[in-house]
């Protein structure tokens, strides 16, 4: 997309925004007390398999930068050079010293927003992709309500503290399990170290990630370290065995890397992934109305879930869909849908399709 296009788009988004946070009501912004929220997630259901204080607004300090770095992957080319500005350098906290007159690609900066927690990463990329501060926060509540992070409200791209600044434990598991299947967002949050350019010196820059999980935790894949004072220590893991990934996040807690090492391995030790259905599966041949044609009917995508030994033994499936088909339909319509159950609760929905266009 144009440049310059994008940027109006980005504006016209900031109205919508900022109109939705002055329109909540006072306790629709009520926080917790400083008690720690928690949750684990698996990636691909995001089925919820632990959770403490998972609705309750908190501050997450730099884990924002999980949503500032797909909202910049997803939008911008990653091969786009960048020349640091004078307004963007000397940012408080955390820094990769950027120079103003600098030269980096757009992924030199995600390394460094997401590996050294670089603030000045964080607002060079703001203002490069979108023009300001303000108008990339925008930019990233769109992307945080298309993920259906709808709890959340973003300020900036690297989690300073603001009172209007913050998340939940299942927003951000929500954004966390998206940007993951992004390969490029994967790549960067899963390196343990990589060289960038100082290209006012006659040397790279050397970063090291902060987050220790990765060296520490069997089966790491990543992704991002937090805290403020107020936000206190944040943590967001993942972390895939057996072909299982999990999301952790936890927020507001001093022990974060043990905490978040317990809570993976209690439930790896839980759940065992299973397969319910294959990618393709014909679920039924249904009749077309007004017509003695049937159309076969199926699920686009495998089907896994996390499941436990009782879950196992015990769990159904319920199919909903029409006995007819109503024409005209074209081919992959959602006509209905697959509910899996444990006892009388629902631990999974998936959209059913049908399989070629009908008339």
């Amino acid at each position: 997309m144009n440049k310059m296009i994008k940027n109006v788009v980005i504006v016209f988004a900031c109205l919508i925004s900022t109109f939705a946070i002055f329109s909540l009501k006072k306790s629709d912004t009520a926080f917790a007390d400083n008690g720690s929220a928690e949750i684990v997630m698996e990636l691909n259901s995001k089925r919820v398999l632990y959770a403490k204080n998972e609705t309750v607004r908190k501050f997450m300090a730099s884990t924002t930068k999980i949503l500032t770095a797909i909202t910049v992957i997803e939008n911008f080319d990653v091969n786009s050079l960048v020349t640091v500005t004078k307004e963007t350098v000397g940012v408080e906290g955390s820094s990769i010293y950027l120079e103003a007159g600098e030269v980096l690609t757009v992924k030199d900066l995600l390394f460094g927003l997401m590996l050294r927690s670089g603030n000045d990463c964080a607002e060079t990329l703001a203002v490069y992709c979108s023009g300001s501060i303000e108008n990339f926060a925008c930019l990233m509540n769109e992307t945080a309500r298309k993920i259906g992070a709808v709890n959340s409200h973003f300020v900036n791209p690297h989690g300073l503290h603001n009172d209007g600044h913050f998340t939940t434990a299942y927003d951000l598991a929500l954004i966390s399990c998206y940007a993951m299947k992004n390969d490029i967002f994967r790549e960067i949050v899963s390196t343990k170290t990589v060289e960038i350019p100082f290209s006012t010196r006659n040397y790279n820059r050397r970063l090291v990630n902060k987050n220790k999980m990765l060296k520490e935790f069997e089966g790491s894949t990543g992704i991002k370290t937090g805290f403020t004072k107020k936000a206190g220590r944040c943590l967001v893991s993942s972390c895939r065995r057996n072909g299982m990934e999990l999301i952790s996040v936890v927020l507001n807690c001093p022990p974060m890397f043990e905490r978040s090492k317990e809570l993976l391995a209690d439930c790896f030790n839980e759940y065992s992934y299973e397969k319910i259905l294959e990618a393709d599966d014909i679920i039924d041949f249904v009749e077309i109305k007004d017509s003695d044609k049937k159309c076969a009917i199926y699920v686009k995508n495998d089907i896994y879930l996390p499941l436990t030994k009782m879950e196992k033994k015990n769990f159904s499936v319920v199919y909903d869909y029409p006995d007819k088909l109503v024409p005209p339909l074209e081919k992959d319509e959602t006509v209905g849908t697959i509910k899996i159950y444990y006892e009388n609760n629902l631990l999974f929905s998936e959209k059913v399709y049908n399989i070629v266009e009908v008339n």
